[in-house]
Order: C-alpha cells, then sequence, then structure tokens
C-alpha cells in the first residue's frame, strides 16, 4: 500500500478522497443553518467530562447477546436473533426486531421485514424515526408506492427535527422539489442532502449556495475537486473569508496543498489558518509564495503555538544567515522546540564551514535539552556507527542512553531491545534478559516488543517459524460505548446500523476541523463501522500526535483500554482469512497483519502501478496464479478471490525461502530479486541486523510494520499470549531493567 501521509504534528487531522467516506463536516451559521442550532439540541446530547466520555466499556449488560450478535454475519446470526424477536420477556427483543428487519432487507426480503417492524416504534421510541424508515424502504422495495408515500410522510410529521427526515424529504422530493429545499434549508450536513445538492447543480451549475454546502460537505463525492474548482473560477470574488476557509480545508484533506496554501491566505486570520497557507505552499513546492508566507506568519502570530515549527521551516527556505537569526529566535523563546532549532542550526553552519560552531550547537542540544526527541535521535544515530564499526560497549551505551534520557521517544523501543542485543553480545545475558522484558512491559505494542518475546522463549513464531504458528485466535471483541455522541447516534451504533449511525454523526460532528479527542476517536469508530478503514485507522493512530498536554492525558486513558487498540487493528474478513489461511497453511494473523499494511482493508484500492485489492496483487501477478489454481474466473477486487489467490501467493514466496517469513514478506514488497542479491550480500547470521540494514528505506518499514501489526494481532486476539503479556506489563523503570549506567564490560 503505497499512500502515505504527511506527518506534520502541527497538522494532525487529515481525511482524504481516497477514502470512501467523508471526514466530516463543518456547520457554519448560515442562513439555512440558524434553524438547525435550534433543532440539534432535541436529540444531540453530548457527555461534558472527556474523563467520563473516555471510558469504552460496552454499553450493555453481560447477559445481553446483542453486542455479540452484532458482530457476526448476517446468516451466522439470523436463528439467535428470530429466537430474541419471539421472546417476549426478554429486553433484547426490540433491538433483535430491528436488527433482523435491516438484515431481511438487505437480502431482499421486505415483507418479513414489515412484519418484524409493524408495531416496533411503540416498544423502541428511541429509534422510532429509524424504525419508520426501515418500513419506508420496505414498502418501496415491495413496489408499493401508496405505503410508501405515506410512511416517508408519516416520517417527516412525526419526527421533522432529527436529520433522518431528509431520507423522507428526498423520496418526497421526487415528486416535490420543495421538499428538497426544505433538506438543504435544514439539514446541510447529511450526507443525502449533498447527494441532493449535486443533483440541482446538474440541472443548474450556476447555484453559488449548493457549491458551497458541496464544498463544506462533500469531501467524499467524487465532484469535490470539480466543484472547488469552479467556486473559485467563477465566484473568486463573492467568496466570504469562511468560505475560503472550508475551500482551503477541503483541499487540505485532498492533499492538494498548493491549492489549500492559496486559499488558507484568503481564509479568516487566524495562526492555524496562516500556518497552514505557508505549509501548503512549502509542500506544494512553491518555494518563494511559502518563504513569504511564513514571513507574514510569525510577524503577525510570533507567539502562537504554531510559531516554532514555522520559523524553522522558514529557515530552511531562507539564505544562511537569515536562517540563524530565524533559529535563535525559535532557541530563545521556544524552548520545547530549541532542540530541533539547534539541529538545523548545526547544518546551517556546517554548510558555511563553521565547524567549531556546529558542534558547539550539537554538543547543547545533548547538554542542555538531553530530553527531547532531537538528542534521543543523535544518541541512536552515534549508537548504530558505534555498532557498524564493532564498538559493540559503545554502542550499548549511547542506546542505554535513549532508554533513560528519552524513554518516551519513538526510537526508545528499538534503542531499548538493542541494549538486550548487545548485551547478548557483550556476554551479559540477564542484562539482555532484563532490557527484552523492559521492552515488553514499556513498549508492548511495539515492532520490537515482539522481537523480545522471541528472545524471551515465547511462542510467538521467530522470522523461520512465524508461518507455522497456529494462534488460539479468540472471538472479536464487542463494540464499545462511543466517546460523544446523541443517544439515538449511541444506540444507532450499538445494534450495528452503521450506515445510519455514520449519517447521523455527519450532523452531530461539528468541528471536524479541531475535534476534541473524544470527537475523533468517535470519527474513527464510525468509520469502522462504514468500512472506510484507511482513513478510520488514521484518525485513531494520529491521536498520538496531540502536543496539549490535557489531550495526551486524554489519549493515555484510550491507549489503557483494549476498545483503542481493537479500533487500531480490526479484524474484517475474518472468515475468508482463516479459511485460506488454513487451507495454505500460513498464520492467519500473519496474513491479516500483511493486509492492513498493504491495504488498510479496502478491497477496492489500487495502487499508482496496479496492484489491486486487499493483498494487492498485480494484474500480472493475478493471472499467473489464477493459472497455477486453476482459477478460471475472478475479481481482485471481490475480497474471497483476492485472499484467495494472495494467501496463495505468500505461500509461494514462503517456499522459495524455505518458509523464512523476513524474506518471504520482504520479497512481497520489493521483489524476489532484490531479496536474494541482499542475503547473498549480507548474509543471515543475524536477522535482527539483515532487517536493520535492507537498503529500501520502505521494504525496511515494510517489514517492521507487518510483524508489528503481526505482533498486535497476536497480543489482541490470542488471550494467551495477551494474558502473558498483561503479566509482565506495568511501564517497569530502565534502571529497573539493569539500565542504570553500570558499563556492561565491567563488573
Amino acid at each position: 500500500m503505497k499512500r502515505k501521509r504527511q506527518n506534520n504534528k502541527v497538522v494532525w487531522l487529515a481525511g482524504t478522497s481516497l477514502g470512501i467516506l467523508m471526514l466530516g463536516t463543518t456547520l457554519q451559521r448560515t442562513s439555512f443553518g440558524n434553524r438547525f442550532w435550534e433543532q440539534v439540541t432535541s436529540w444531540s446530547m453530548f457527555n461534558p467530562s472527556p474523563q467520563t466520555q473516555l471510558k469504552l466499556a460496552p454499553p450493555l449488560a453481560a447477559s445481553s447477546m446483542i453486542p455479540e450478535l452484532v458482530q457476526r454475519l448476517p446468516q451466522d446470526r439470523a436463528a439467535q436473533l428470530q429466537a430474541i424477536a419471539q421472546d417476549t420477556q426478554s429486553s433484547d427483543r426490540p433491538r433483535a426486531r430491528l436488527l433482523l428487519a435491516s438484515d431481511l432487507l438487505a437480502q431482499q426480503q421486505p415483507d418479513a421485514a414489515l412484519a418484524l417492524l409493524e408495531g416496533l416504534e411503540r416498544d423502541y421510541s428511541l429509534l422510532a424515526s429509524y424504525i419508520l424508515y426501515r418500513r419506508a424502504q420496505a414498502y418501496e422495495m415491495k413496489g408499493d408506492r401508496t405505503q410508501a408515500q405515506s410512511t416517508w410522510e408519516e416520517l417527516l410529521n412525526r419526527h421533522s427535527r432529527e436529520p433522518i427526515v431528509v431520507e423522507a424529504l428526498y423520496a418526497l422530493g421526487q415528486q416535490n422539489p420543495q421538499y428538497w429545499n426544505r433538506a438543504v434549508e435544514e439539514f446541510p450536513a447529511y450526507p443525502r442532502t449533498v447527494d441532493i445538492a449535486l443533483a440541482q447543480l446538474k440541472q443548474n451549475p450556476n447555484q453559488l449556495p449548493l457549491l458551497l454546502l458541496v464544498a463544506r460537505h462533500g469531501l467524499h463525492k467524487s465532484e469535490y475537486p470539480e466543484i472547488l474548482s469552479r467556486l473559485i473560477l467563477q465566484y473568486r470574488d463573492q467568496l466570504a473569508p469562511e468560505d475560503w476557509e472550508a475551500i482551503a480545508f477541503g483541499y487540505w484533506e485532498r492533499q492538494a496543498y498548493a491549492e489549500a496554501g492559496e486559499a488558507y491566505l484568503k481564509a479568516p486570520s487566524t495562526a492555524r489558518n496562516a500556518y497552514r497557507a505557508a505549509r501548503g505552499l512549502q509542500l506544494g513546492d512553491k518555494n518563494e509564495a511559502a518563504r513569504n508566507a511564513y514571513r507574514r506568519f510569525v510577524s503577525e502570530f510570533p507567539d502562537a503555538s504554531e510559531t516554532p515549527q514555522g520559523l524553522i521551516h522558514l529557515a530552511t527556505l531562507s539564505e544562511s544567515q537569515y536562517a540563524i537569526g530565524y533559529l535563535d529566535t525559535v532557541i530563545k523563546k521556544f524552548p520545547n522546540k530549541a532542540a530541533e532549532a539547534l539541529l538545523e542550526k548545526a547544518r546551517v553552519l556546517e554548510g558555511l564551514a563553521n565547524y567549531q560552531s556546529a558542534h558547539q550547537a550539537r554538543t547543547s542540544i545533548l547538554s542542555q535539552y538531553s530530553n527531547s526527541e532531537t538528542a534521543a535521535q543523535m544518541r541512536w544515530g552515534v549508537a548504530r556507527k558505534r555498532a557498524e564499526s564493532n564498538d559493540i560497549a559503545g554502542a550499548w551505551e549511547w542506546a542505554r542512553q535513549v532508554t533513560t534520557e528519552n524513554p518516551d521517544s519513538d526510537l526508545a523501543p528499538e534503542a531499548a531491545f538493542w541494549v538486550g542485543k548487545w548485551a547478548q553480545k557483550l556476554g551479559r545475558q540477564a542484562d539482555a534478559d532484563a532490557a527484552f522484558e523492559y521492552v515488553l512491559s514499556r513498549y508492548p505494542e511495539t515492532y520490537y516488543a515482539w522481537r523480545s518475546a522471541v528472545f524471551l522463549g515465547w511462542n510467538v513464531g521467530d522470522f523461520n517459524s512465524v508461518r507455522k504458528i497456529n494462534p488460539n485466535i479468540d472471538r472479536l471483541p464487542l463494540r464499545p460505548a462511543l466517546p460523544v455522541g446523541s443517544e439515538t447516534l449511541r444506540e444507532l451504533f450499538l445494534i450495528g446500523q452503521d450506515a445510519e449511525a455514520w449519517a447521523l454523526w455527519q450532523v452531530e460532528f461539528e468541528n471536524p476541523m479541531q475535534p476534541s479527542v473524544a470527537e475523533q476517536f468517535t470519527d474513527g469508530l464510525m468509520r469502522l463501522g462504514v468500512g472506510d478503514h484507511i482513513d478510520a485507522l488514521f484518525m485513531v493512530d494520529s491521536l498520538k500526535w496531540r502536543d496539549d498536554p490535557e489531550e495526551k492525558s486524554q489519549v493515555e486513558i484510550l491507549r489503557q483500554q483494549p476498545a483503542f487498540w481493537h479500533a487500531l487493528y480490526p479484524f474484517p474478513y475474518l472468515e475468508p482469512i482463516l479459511n485460506w489461511s488454513g487451507e495454505r497453511q500460513l498464520n492467519p494473523l500473519l496474513v491479516v497483519a500483511l493486509i492492513r499494511q498493504e491495504s488498510r482493508f479496502m478491497p477496492q484500492i489500487k495502487s499508482v502501478v496496479g496492484a489491486t485489492g486487499l493483498m494487492q496483487i498485480m494484474p500480472e501477478t493475478g493471472e499467473w496464479v489464477a493459472e497455477r489454481i486453476n482459477l478460471k474466473s475472478y475479481q481482485l477486487e471481490k475480497p474471497e478471490d483476492n485472499i484467495k489467490m494472495g494467501t496463495w501467493y505468500l505461500d509461494f514466496t514462503h517456499s522459495e525461502y524455505n518458509n523464512n517469513s523476513l524474506l518471504a514478506v520482504a520479497s512481497y514488497n520489493a521483489g524476489p530479486g532484490n531479496v536474494s542479491r541482499w542475503v547473498e550480500r549480507m548474509g543471515l547470521r543475524d536477522p535482527d541486523d539483515f532487517v536493520e540494514k535492507i537498503p529500501f528505506p520502505e521494504t525496511k518499514g515494510y517489514v517492521k510494520s507487518v510483524f508489528g501489526n503481526y505482533w498486535n494481532y497476536l497480543r489482541l486476539y490470542d488471550p494467551q499470549i495477551g494474558e502473558k503479556l498483561a503479566q509482565v506489563s506495568g511501564g517497569r523503570s530502565p534502571k529497573a531493567a539493569g539500565m542504570n549506567g553500570s558499563h556492561p564490560s565491567k563488573n
């Protein structure tokens, strides 16, 4: 999977056009929105306490079968749902009736669905409007237009303040356009309203209010880029600053950074907008314009949280004498960014051949900003160089410093693991074991935790044995309670009415440009429900970029709960993965790990070179595989076919490398020719060293990501491994792990 994102910690929110659904929509107080704001309080009930919001325990009693049944395929839950629906004593009966009716409609069985829906709104008042919606759908499916229209009208009359009425307005508007106008006026953010706006624009493309509606709420639509272009070309002089902000945000989410930067220049004057204007122009290779924009930004907002990063970027675009001045400002005013500025200053000084001052700048990083990420990068760079020159004791010492001085660094898990590896080489097995245990305790979700578990003798599979591991996969986890949202939204999500929940969320999600931690995690859960995995995983994972102390503490609350990790490592397509992994005698968790890395579980995704589907199979590879397994007809976009063929090819790559999964996975990314040359040149005596020396950065990252994914699926879905890991977790200190500075070559 070749899609990449700009890792910019200042700009942490993104959702892109490659996802099948929109990020969420900005609710502007426009002439048609004011009435909506009066209505929203009647059905939107947000919890004001972040700490309370972030408790993700399943919302129903343990005795309820509904949460478990929601996780099953419709054909696997039908009998039990039917039994519950017929049990007049069961408190789950209304939920079972609606869920089963929805399944039957998806199977084109409207009469059976109508029988279950009859009178259900009396027992299930919370979702009465959605019961009417399903009933209207059933009548439409039967072709009973009279009953359908009557039901749509009942939905509209009884529940006029709920966003779901847009579905009624859409249906009734087929004959009376005034209904469509009402949807546009009252519920502009609802997804069906965007469909209405696009349909009206086809009839008359010159309607500025509708173009702006799509610009704000239609990010997921294929017509979106054309809409933005038309706004700028035809209505530039009529756009308000808030309109430009919406356009800029849309371009940014679509990763059209140059266009975003230009639009942000005309947006309301805020530090965030001014920074994005400059950064967008820089990412769009408009360096002169970016330089000017950065200068305006730091002049107008000298003390903003984005300012130090803006000054550092400005320095990279400026001549040396100016660059040093910008960097000195960061060093003096913004201590949290001083180390990064000092490193950039050292590079500038080296370019001026002022090596002594450059050395002093680098030394200052370690002495004055020892706990910074920049210091961690420097220490780890020295450690690797010492190891390359066979100074293992020196490498150990520098790596140890990362674990003690920079335990929260992204490099700390790697450094701590190599503290163990290098201690082994120095004959200090007890110290090595302590280091490996520390990695498992302090960084249990990392690739290096898996490597540490291997060296501690855990039965988790090594590079040359992992394909043969047959994990005991537990049932899929239950859905958590949503951190935010109305009672209606929470109920829809709970019973698996995901499309309807997602549509309602587009209205309730008030500030997608700058969401709270709880809102961002909720958005990730909503996306998982509708299969927008690529952006769902990004929304959950990018929570780690939060810099505000209060927000960081909220993220940490989430990370302490299994539901967070299950959202980050979901298991869609469980049945075909288990079936075809078993057929190929492959570890199913290795297969799902590879799929997560290749496609983020998006079955229709296609790379720029044509690799297609869940396991990113090239068309010519698909033809070759199909010939060998005698597959006459297939579609690479179809999950069953893709997994069937992809697992065969993964088995083939294993057979080519004597079942060494390291080489098989590397070959899956880089091709067998490259891998064979690397083995011939570097050997495979130390697989960990081999991984670090893979010359293709993409492939090295790919290998670590796939096996890191594997480890996370193992610890989350194999209860035995999860329980064993829980026994060693607890965040041991480096000192307790034997990293307190005692030199390994002494004692």
